[in-house]
């Protein structure tokens, strides 16, 4: 999950700004945003359209963007059940700042 310094920014700083970079500032958080913002995906989906997110690593920010109300986790009642993660309300106001940063580079930073 992001630094307890980001924990601290988000519910600390009067700066709306500063309280949106705190949230969205972490690449694995952008990333699995990204992920979502078409469709709900379980757990090893999001691990493989990630590149070099380690088990750990995504669970972790996970957990952190359900506590945040951007992500919501259900399980499905399924033999065996699994469980998909979406986002919420909060998670798909999101999806145009992701467009957004995808537009800046896909125009600005060429590789």
């Amino acid at each position: 999950m992001p630094h307890k310094k980001t924990e601290h920014q988000l519910s600390q700083s009067k700066c709306p700004i500063a309280r949106a970079a705190a949230l969205v500032g972490d690449p694995w958080v952008l990333l699995i945003l990204r992920e979502l913002r078409e469709e709900a995906r379980r757990f090893n989906e999001l691990r493989n359209a990630i590149a070099n997110i380690s088990p750990r690593t995504l669970s972790a920010r996970l957990k952190f963007l359900e506590q945040e109300g951007i992500v919501a986790r259900t399980v499905i009642p399924e033999t065996p059940p699994h469980v998909e993660y979406s986002l919420t309300e909060k998670g798909r106001a999101l999806v145009p700042i992701i467009a957004q940063l995808q537009e800046y580079g896909e125009t600005w930073l060429k590789t």
